[in-house]
This record gives C-alpha cells, sequence and structure tokens, in this order.
C-alpha cells in the first residue's frame, strides 16, 4: 500500500501543481503534511480536461462528460470509487469521437489495469471484472485490490450487431482507432487524469485483453512499451487482417450447397472426435489434451462412432445421423491453411488452420453457456451476403469487413470476393493488413525495461487459430532467442477451451495475479493451475507451458491437476 500522508489533497491544488513542470518541487515545498481527499478529488473530477498536446497521438483533447458512483442494484455493493465517462475528440468532424470510462477506488493500490475489447469493440467493457477470463475471483475482482481500472469502445459506437458491427470502417480515423491507434489516445488520458486525481503517477501500468483485446495486448507491447509494465494476451486476434481473409475463405465453404452442418451433425462430429482422441493423454475426461496427435490421427471421412461410418453412405446429406461428402470437404476447409498467392503488406503468407475435432462448433445443450458458445463458433445459419446475426461469427465479420472496410459499398457481396485472389481489392487489403496485422515479434524494448507478457489460449478455439499463437510464439523466440524469451514471457494451452468460453472446460486462472507478481518481485510463473467453472466446476488442470499438454500420470483422482504431468 501507498503512505498517504506524502499526498496533497485538495482535487484544483494538486492540479495547479501538475500543471507546471515544477509539480513534484512545489509538492514537496507544502511540506508533506496534506492527504488525500477521496471525496474533494472526486468533486473536481467532472470538469477535468485533457490538452491534445498530453496525448500522445492526433486528437482535439479529451474531456470528462459525466461522473458516476458504482452501485449495485442487488448483491455486494462495489468498494468505494467513482467512475469518470471520457470522450476523446477525433482529428476529423466526420469520425466519431472515443469514449472511454475511468474506474478510480479510493483505496488505491497505485496501479493502473486497461482492458481490451472483442470483435469490433464499439462498447466500453465492464470495468468491474477481468475481461480475459470468467470471473471467479470475486464480484469486484480487480476494484477490491485497489486497481484503477479504464478501457474504451475503440473510437466508434456499435449499432445493435454489438461486437460484430463493422460500418465504422468508412472512416479512415476511426479504422486507424480502432486498429490500435485509440490505445495510445486512451492510455494518455487515463494516466493524466489518474495523476491529478491521486497527486501521483501510477505505479505499475497492465493491460489484459483476449480476442481482440488480446491483439490489444500485444499492440501495446510492440507500438507503446515504455507505457506497460506488463500485459496478458488471451486468444489474441493478432494478425487480424490476415484472420479475416481465412473467414473469408471458410464463409465460401460453408456457404456451398449441403455444406452447413446442423446442430445436430457438428455434435456427432465433436462425439466422434472424442471416441477417437479422448484418450490419448492417458485418461476418457471428455476433453481433447493431445491435440496434436488427434489432429494427425482424426479424419472425418473414415471416422466411426458407436461402430457406424461418421461419413453419409450416399455422400449425400442423410440427416443428422451422418456427415455428407460436401460437409466434411467444408471442414476440412476449416481445419487447414490458407495460402496467399503473394505476401501481404504485412508479410504473411498464410493464416493456420484451426483444431477442429473435438472443438464446440455450437450444438444443442443445457449450458447456460451453451447459446454464447455456438454463437460464437458456427451459430445457427449457414453463411450468406449480407451475413444475418445468426451466422457463423466468423462469417459475420467477414461480410462487414469486406462491405465496409474494403469496398466501402454497403450493397457488395462479400462471398464474391476470393480471399486468396482478391483481384482489384489487394492494395486496399494490403494497406488493411499492414494496419491490423500486430505481427511484430522484436519486443525487446519492452523486455529492457522490464516488461512481462503472459500469452494463454484454448486449445479448442473455433473462432481465433491457437495454431496462430503457436506461430506468433515460436516467431517471437526466432527474433530474440528462446532464452531472451524465457526470461519475460510465458505461453499456456489449455486443452478443452474455446473461444473466451466452453461447456467443456471454462477455463479459470488469475492471470494478473501472476502477472503483477512476476513484475513486482521478479518471481517468473511456476506450478500455475487452471480450472473449470463449467464442464466439471472445480477440476483442475496444470497449466502448461506450449509445446507441453496435460498427461494423466495413471492414477490419482482425474479432477485434479496433480494428477497430470505437462508431457511433450
Amino acid at each position: 500500500m501507498w503512505d498517504s500522508s506524502a499526498i496533497h489533497g485538495p482535487w484544483s491544488r494538486s492540479i495547479r501543481l501538475l500543471g507546471t513542470a515544477g509539480a513534484a518541487l512545489a509538492l514537496t515545498a507544502c511540506g508533506g503534511s496534506h492527504y488525500f481527499n477521496f471525496d474533494n478529488a472526486r468533486q473536481g473530477l467532472a470538469s477535468q480536461k485533457v490538452a491534445a498536446s498530453q496525448i500522445g497521438l492526433p486528437t482535439t483533447g479529451a474531456a470528462v462528460t459525466s461522473v458516476e458512483t458504482p452501485t449495485a442494484a442487488s448483491g455486494p455493493q462495489p468498494p468505494t470509487s467513482v467512475r469518470a465517462n471520457i470522450a476523446i475528440a477525433p482529428i476529423d468532424s466526420a469520425a466519431p469521437a472515443i469514449n472511454m470510462g475511468l474506474l478510480l477506488p479510493k483505496d488505491w493500490n497505485g496501479k493502473l489495469v486497461m482492458l481490451g475489447g472483442g470483435g469490433y469493440n464499439g462498447t466500453i467493457p465492464s470495468l468491474f471484472t477481468y475481461s480475459a477470463a470468467p470471473a471467479s475471483q470475486g464480484a469486484y475482482p480487480l476494484l477490491s485490490q485497489g486497481y484503477a481500472v479504464f478501457a474504451s469502445d475503440s473510437g466508434h459506437q456499435a449499432n445493435a450487431a454489438g461486437s460484430r458491427d463493422g460500418s465504422f470502417g468508412t472512416n479512415d480515423e476511426a479504422v486507424a482507432n480502432f486498429s490500435g491507434a485509440a490505445l495510445k489516445k486512451v492510455s494518455d488520458v487515463a494516466d493524466v487524469l489518474v495523476t491529478r486525481f491521486y497527486g501521483r503517477k501510477p505505479e505499475r501500468r497492465y493491460f489484459i485483453g483476449g480476442s481482440t483485446g488480446g491483439r490489444e495486448a500485444l499492440a501495446v507491447a510492440q507500438k507503446w512499451p515504455a507505457d506497460w509494465d506488463g500485459v496478458v494476451s488471451w486468444y489474441p486476434a493478432g494478425n487480424a487482417a490476415s484472420l479475416g481473409l481465412q473467414f473469408g475463405r471458410l464463409s465460401r465453404a460453408f456457404a456451398q450447397p449441403g455444406a452447413y452442418p446442423s446442430l445436430a451433425q457438428r455434435k456427432l462430429l465433436r462425439q466422434a472426435a472424442l471416441a477417437q482422441c479422448d484418450a490419448l493423454d492417458g485418461v476418457s475426461d471428455g476433453i481433447v489434451s493431445n491435440v496434436a496427435a488427434c489432429n494427425a490421427q482424426f479424419d472425418p471421412a473414415t471416422a466411426q462412432f458407436n461402430g457406424k461410418a461418421l461419413r453419409c453412405a450416399s455422400g449425400g446429406n442423410e440427416g443428422d445421423a451422418c456427415l455428407s461428402d460436401a460437409m466434411i470437404a467444408a471442414l476440412k476447409v476449416y481445419h487447414s491453411a490458407i495460402t496467399f498467392s503473394s505476401p501481404l503488406g504485412s508479410g504473411e503468407t498464410q493464416y493456420p488452420g484451426f483444431n477442429v475435432w473435438g472443438a464446440e462448433l455450437g450444438e444443442e445443450g443445457t449450458s447456460p453457456l451453451q447459446p454464447t458458445v455456438t454463437l460464437l463458433a458456427m451459430n445457427t445459419t449457414a453463411p450468406a451476403s449480407p451475413a444475418p446475426l445468426t451466422a457463423p461469427y466468423w462469417a459475420v465479420f467477414w461480410d462487414q469487413w469486406v462491405r465496409y472496410f474494403v469496398t466501402r459499398d454497403a450493397n457488395f457481396d462479400s462471398l464474391s470476393l476470393d480471399p486468396q485472389n482478391p483481384g482489384p481489392w489487394t492494395a486496399r487489403i494490403n494497406a488493411l493488413t499492414k494496419l491490423q496485422d500486430i505481427n511484430s515479434t522484436d519486443l525487446s524494448a519492452f523486455k529492457q525495461r522490464g516488461g512481462k507478457l503472459l500469452m494463454a489460449h484454448g486449445a479448442a478455439d473455433a473462432l481465433v487459430s491457437t495454431r496462430a499463437t503457436e506461430q506468433y510464439f515460436g516467431r517471437l523466440k526466432q527474433t530474440m532467442g528462446e532464452a531472451a524469451v524465457q526470461s519475460f514471457a510465458r505461453y499456456y494451452e489449455v486443452p478443452g477451451y474455446g473461444h473466451a468460453y466452453s461447456t467443456v472446460f471454462n477455463a479459470n486462472w488469475d492471470s494478473l495475479k501472476a502477472l503483477d507478481q512476476w513484475v513486482t518481485t521478479g518471481a517468473a510463473p511456476t506450478g500455475q493451475v487452471v480450472s473449470d467453472t463449467q464442464g466439471v466446476p472445480g477440476r483442475t488442470r496444470p497449466l502448461c507451458e506450449y509445446p507441453s499438454w496435460p498427461r494423466y500420470n495413471g492414477s490419482g483422482d482425474v479432477n485434479k491437476a496433480e494428477s497430470f504431468s505437462c508431457a511433450n
């Protein structure tokens, strides 16, 4: 904790002092007899502005638009805090503002956490919980520990499509903000306001995000390493534009006649994969842990389940008890990489396939998480153009990207654009990949300033390929050397875990605790354990550093981590 006797009280006085180059000297000259007065600071918050000159990328300044006292309608009340809602004004008058929220606890621990977004963003995430892990750390896991927390909508406001709304892509400044510029702008505004509010600068600054937020976590470490002490990147959509092109390939494959499997057919596929692959880790527990072996062995064209062939005998769609040839062909596209006819503007030549076999692609189920799991995978209707919100998440994403980011023609048929041979759209796509693919693997500046990186990904992710994260981490080692990477970064894979949610193994791990300990004490994470909150609530597994995976020891409780060892 910090010594409140060293902090000067009245908010207005703190602002005047911190607004001068000699702020630190002025504070010292006052004798250090005042203390931080939360009520006074709160009263002055509503009138705060941040000049454009205090923000590292071009804006026309920022201002607090409203102030709230966080409360809960039911259940435990949050610790005493105040929330500031802030708007960062654009340069282009036609561009939307960046809206952000800043949560300031009365009992501050001296540290900041920025939370990443998801999908196309467009809304401010909850500031109460970890954005990238199921919250089993209590009702207010960040606020109760004294963290100041902030996040933004990344520079546009979503319509009814929510995180799948890409209509902002027609404005260059909005695209730049979403692609990363908003991260710096929001971070700088938060830093100014936090420093004014408490009368001192934050001691530690952390970033946590998953999916798009995971890409954002990698972006801040790559582009603004001096600003961050540590980042957590869950299932990062790092090469966002390259992934988008893979989404287009999948959309075209499953839009073919008869290629889109029903909910029951997808469940049958998962059951067949489990029958063949579940025990490859030494125990049948409903989880495919030895994913590499499963990928090498399982083939839906020849697989069987309960003594019956998975493939329909006629090759056509004979109903929910088998898969047609068209479905199997599309699923194999899902499993395989997209290769580009020439390197993209970002330098990428491919985007890998997905660990489809044994993954949740969307099916009927009783879990309260089932609708979300289905939505984030293949949803309930086939890809189309324009894509309805019932189409696969990736199909809607592609459709929006093509119509608003690439062609900027809302009536364009997204399924007509070949992502491997985009023809007249090649130059535009290359420009977008330069902007949106966060693929630099030289993190030497981040490492040198003492920054720490934790990465984690579900091995059964059907929306962002786990293999892409493996490739990124491998490139990191190639660029910096394995010993250097080991000194500041860790990458873990969680078998059975899908994209953000899972009914099989819904992963929970206190990544912020591990990160903060590493940053503040120098103690690298060891013996980490991940727990399941949904499939078998309370069961645990060792959190294995890639490329290792949890293998059953042959004896002991199958629901306890100590019964497993990390194996290659």
